[in-house]
């Protein structure tokens, strides 16, 4: 059963399984449930609220952050459920999609909660997509490069064979702008800035938070490229030299946009992190996408933050009744960072 642009699929039918991956994805999704609420914000605001805890440089990265993350888990949502769920056809990777569109949700719910928790204006954090210009350069890069995917007339099935093949390249170019460049890589500079400043014991609720957004989000990459690689797998004549070259040249770009972002918005650094380092880190995570999709590295750079990924053993050893839902289960062997 085809996994994308099948007419003759019945969607209702899950039963056999062609992609088991796909069916173990949305088990480890439902095993990683939370919800924002479970996560105390006392603390932060508190520390929000006193005059000497946060320095400038810091009120100015966590509201530059939970205004990007705030409005971008909206455009992931859509991309999921108004494009990326139209074209793949397969049931049990639906059955993902549709979870993920779920998680959407809820990371969309968290930036309400820490908005609502700290007393921001709304109008100033979900307008930086229009008032911020590397907030917005990233969202419309994104925007540009998933644009085939919500034309109405974009058809995986009806084309002639050479026709077809044309479109599975602009399917699997825009699934990589959407996986790859805006999950994979831009939401990463700003996880490692929130999660830094949770090493220091600053904000820890909303860096909790995002440390559960960080796993999720890793669930959905991993997703991502395995459905990219199987479409490359079923049709090898659109995995063309080209296309690989057009997506080193956009994975490059989408470095750049991140890039000029850590700068902008960590201008004058954390306790022992600048935006220099925050910029490396970009271009480590970009080298570890690409080879998932089976391009070659772009960068060499070192990690500069090997934290990142101790971070994530979110498991904790607890008495059973004070163990909450966000208490993750194992979710396989997946990239953190």
């Amino acid at each position: 059963m085809p996994i994308i642009g099948a007419s003759a699929t019945d969607p209702n039918k899950i039963l056999p399984l062609t992609y088991p991956w796909a069916r173990e994805f949305y088990k480890n999704g439902v095993a990683n449930n939370w919800v924002p609420e479970e996560v105390s914000m006392q603390k932060d605001v508190e520390q929000w609220k006193a005059p000497d805890v946060l320095s400038d440089t810091e009120r100015r990265l966590i509201l530059w952050n939970l205004g990007f993350f705030s409005t971008a888990e909206s455009l992931t949502a859509n991309n999921i459920v108004l494009a990326v769920y139209r074209h793949v056809t397969n049931p049990e990777c639906r059955q993902y999609l549709l979870r993920q569109a779920f998680e959407e949700a809820i990371h969309t719910d968290t930036f309400i909660y820490c908005s609502d928790s700290l007393g921001l204006d709304p109008d100033r954090i979900y307008t930086m997509y229009h008032t911020i210009p590397s907030i917005r350069e990233k969202d419309q890069f994104v925007i540009e490069i998933t644009r085939s995917i919500f034309d109405p007339s974009f058809d995986l099935v009806a084309p002639a064979a050479a026709d077809r093949t044309t479109n599975v390249q602009r399917f699997l170019r825009d699934l990589i702008g959407y996986y790859v460049i805006m999950e994979g890589i831009f939401f990463y500079a700003g996880f490692a800035m929130m999660l830094a400043l949770k090493r220091q014991g600053k904000m820890i609720g909303i860096g909790e938070q995002f440390e559960f957004i960080m796993r999720d989000e890793s669930v959905h990459l991993a997703f991502g490229c395995e459905l990219i690689n199987t479409i490359k797998q079923d049709y090898p004549a659109a995995w063309s030299a080209e296309l690989q070259a057009e997506v080193v040249d956009l994975v490059r770009r989408g470095v750049q946009f991140e890039q000029a972002y850590a700068h902008d918005a960590c201008p004058d650094g954390l306790l022992g992190i600048n935006a220099v380092q925050f910029a490396r880190y970009v271009e480590y995570v970009a080298d570890r996408r690409l080879e998932r999709i089976g391009l070659p590295r772009q960068y060499e750079t070192d990690n500069p933050f090997p934290w990142m990924s101790h971070t994530m053993d979110l498991n904790k050893e607890k008495n059973f009744f004070e163990t909450r839902v966000t208490e993750y289960q194992p979710a396989g062997a997946l990239d953190w960072d």
